[in-house]
C-alpha cells in the first residue's frame, strides 16, 4: 500500500452539484442471478436520462470486461470485485452523476464497505456531506430464479458445472433493512422503476436548490 500519497486540493462536492444542477449518489441493486436487477436498472437508468439527469449503471458487462476481467469468483475475488465497484461508484457519485450499480454483492460485509466508502470524510474537503448509499434488494424466489434462467447458469450450478455459484453452492445474504425492496416476481419492470423514483423524490434526490432558494426540480 503506498504510503507517500496526499490528497490535492480540488472542487468541493457542493461546487459540482450546483454547477452541474444534481445531486450524486448511488443506487446499489443487488439480488439473485436472474432476479431482474440489470432490466431494472437499465430501465432507471433511462428514465432518468430521459429526466435529463447524468446516470451510469456499472455491471458484470462493462465492469468484469475491462476493469475487473483480472478477478475470478473465489470468495476472495468476489469481496474485491466489489470493493473496487464501490470505489468507482463512489467516483461518479462524487462527479455528481447518479450511479446505478447492478451486482448480485452476496455478502452483506462487502456492502456495507461500499455503504461506509460513501459516508467516509472527504479528506480534500472535509466539509462536503456523505454521499447518499441506497441498497435497492431486487427480491425473488430461489425456484422463481431457476424458473427464469436465462442464461442457463443455474442448470449448470445443479450439474456441477459452475462452482460457487451464488443461491446453490455459495450462500448469499439478503439485505436486513434495504432502503429499497422490490419483489420481483410481484412488479413489473415499470412499477419497479416508479417505486424507486417515488422513493428518490420522497429524500429529494431528484431536486437541487439553488444558491438562491428556487428549487430545480426534475
Amino acid at each position: 500500500m503506498a504510503t507517500n500519497i496526499t490528497w490535492h486540493p480540488s472542487l468541493s462536492r457542493s461546487e459540482r452539484q450546483t454547477n452541474r444542477k444534481q445531486r450524486g449518489f448511488t443506487l446499489w441493486f443487488t439480488g439473485l442471478s436472474a432476479s431482474g436487477k440489470s432490466t431494472i436498472a437499465t430501465a432507471l437508468e433511462q428514465h432518468l436520462l430521459h429526466l435529463g439527469l447524468a446516470a451510469y449503471r456499472l455491471d458484470g458487462d462493462n465492469v468484469r470486461f475491462g476493469l475487473n476481467k483480472d478477478l475470478g469468483f473465489s470468495e476472495a475475488d468476489r469481496n474485491e470485485n466489489i470493493r473496487r465497484i464501490g470505489e468507482v461508484a463512489k467516483l461518479f457519485a462524487d462527479s455528481a452523476t447518479i450511479a446505478i450499480t447492478s451486482f448480485i454483492s452476496p455478502y452483506r460485509k462487502d456492502r456495507q464497505v461500499a455503504r461506509d466508502l460513501h459516508a467516509a470524510k472527504n479528506a480534500a474537503n472535509p466539509e462536503d456531506e456523505p454521499l447518499p448509499f441506497i441498497e435497492v434488494f431486487v427480491d425473488i424466489p430461489l425456484e422463481v430464479a431457476e424458473q427464469r434462467d436465462p442464461k442457463g447458469l443455474y442448470k449448470k450450478a445443479r450439474e456441477g458445472k459452475i462452482p460457487e455459484f451464488t443461491g446453490i453452492s455459495a450462500p448469499y445474504e439478503a439485505p436486513e433493512s434495504p432502503e429499497i425492496h422490490i419483489r420481483s416476481d410481484l412488479k413489473s419492470v415499470e412499477e419497479s422503476v416508479v417505486a424507486i423514483v417515488d422513493y428518490l423524490n420522497s429524500k429529494g434526490l431528484l431536486k437541487l436548490n439553488s444558491s438562491d432558494g428556487r428549487g430545480l426540480e426534475y
